[in-house]
């Protein structure tokens, strides 16, 4: 099994390019289920996850062509409507076959999702939302199988505010009959990009972006070209590995209006930040001061982002208080931290971290994506050797983020 083996100390300095976002390619990967021409992507990451739901689409039928960062998927002859558990259990994206299945085809059989152990993260407002457009739904030996002649729109309102329930609502609402409304949906950015690449299928969609989302219901989709939009948390991650480890960094091929929230942080926390149309530029000349935040839905301060933030903290001056809103699990790097001399206090859903002037090498393990990330950016400002393993959680999600990080002068390598 692979890991990753730093040498802290020294800043970071050059040019990187942010790659595709994987939580927007998942879902604009499976709206390929809908149409029934070919759907070119490009910019999509080379990702396990990604490897992973390509497999899965290829399991159900569809016809996949691959070179680098394009993708070429065609669903016209679809062989099957089941998502097994062997390729299910290692991705909560997998859920997002669903809807399309359901919408398209009249039935689906799909194994409960698993991902990150990070807290409860139940599919109920998928359930619920396509059964109130009609579905007939049963979960039964770890699956949930649907069926439904055509599904008809509908008023949904979901208990809370998810990403995913989002996404799979509003592709199966593209096939359905009439209109379907979506309120209080998720405004993620990723949302916004799957509703660009479904109208370029010929969906009718409007409110992306928003806490209401309207659909008109049409009788197909077609083919059609999209490009997957940068990575913010990537971007991110980076920005926030200048902020710990000091130097100045380009990073290219970002989209600076869909982080509004991490640059807001980043200034407080004493980074100079230059923006352009796709590119952002981070100087850092002494110790970053500790930051208050609090995690919620987008145009919030993303989850996804807390670790690499608690990572920075510290090393910061001062203390700055972490309070989580999304996942209840999420924490569980804290523990890691503190091997590599981190001053880390769980009070509930809250992390107190007292930064120090330096933290010290060790062995810790990657209990998560994200955290994963959080580990990286600590054992490259910790004195000595820092030996990160299960790093499997971080090909999840980054795309060659050591020879990435090794470009801008860090001292980092895969080992096996």
């Amino acid at each position: 099994m692979d890991k990753l083996r730093i040498k802290g100390g020294g800043p970071l300095r050059g040019e990187v390019k942010v790659s595709g976002a994987k939580n927007a390619a998942l879902p604009i990967l499976c709206a390929a289920l809908l149409g029934s021409g070919e759907l070119e992507l490009d910019n999509v990451p080379q990702l396990h996850d990604v490897a992973t739901m390509i497999r899965l689409l290829e399991q159900l039928g569809v016809r996949t062509v691959r070179s680098g960062e394009r993708v070429v998927l065609d669903a016209a002859a679809i062989s099957s409507h089941e998502a097994p558990y062997e390729l299910v259990k290692t991705m909560r994206a997998s859920i997002l076959v669903l809807g399309p299945l359901v919408a398209r085809f009249g039935a689906a059989r799909v194994s409960l999702p698993g991902g990150c152990a990070i807290g409860q993260r139940p599919v109920d407002q998928h359930i619920k939302g396509l059964q109130a457009m009609g579905a007939e739904i049963h979960v039964e030996h770890g699956y949930v199988e649907a069926r439904a002649r055509r599904l008809r729109g509908t008023h949904i309102f979901t208990d809370m505010v998810t990403v995913t329930g989002t996404e799979n609502l509003m592709m199966a609402a593209t096939l359905a009959e009439g209109e379907t409304v979506i309120e209080n949906a998720a405004r993620e950015p990723e949302v916004t990009d799957l509703a660009r690449a479904l109208r370029a299928m010929g969906a009718l969609i409007e409110g992306a972006g928003t806490d209401r989302i309207v659909i008109q219901g049409v009788e197909k989709l077609s083919g059609a070209s999209h490009r997957v939009m940068a990575d913010r948390i990537e971007a991110g991650t980076f920005l926030c590995a200048v902020a710990a480890a000091g130097g100045e960094v380009l990073v290219t091929g970002a989209q600076p209006e869909t982080m509004e929230a991490t640059l807001g942080k980043l200034r407080e926390a004493g980074a100079r930040i230059e923006l352009g149309k796709d590119w952002i530029r981070i100087a850092m000349s002494a110790r970053p001061r500790a930051v208050d935040l609090r995690t919620a839905p987008y145009p919030g301060f993303a989850t996804d982002m807390q670790a690499q933030f608690m990572a920075v903290n510290c090393v910061a001056q001062g203390v700055g208080k972490i309070t989580e809103t999304i996942f209840e699990n999420r924490f569980m790097h804290a523990l890691e931290l503190q091997r590599l001399g981190a001053e880390i206090a769980i009070e509930g859903n809250t992390a107190v971290v007292k930064g120090h002037p330096e933290l010290s090498g060790a062995t810790v393990m990657a209990t998560d994506l994200r955290a994963s990330a959080g580990l990286v950016i600590a054992g490259m400002v910790a004195q000595g050797e820092t030996v990160i393993e299960r790093i499997y959680h971080l090909d999840r999600g980054y795309e060659r983020m050591e020879e990435k990080l090794r470009a801008l002068g860090a001292a980092i390598e895969r080992i096996s």
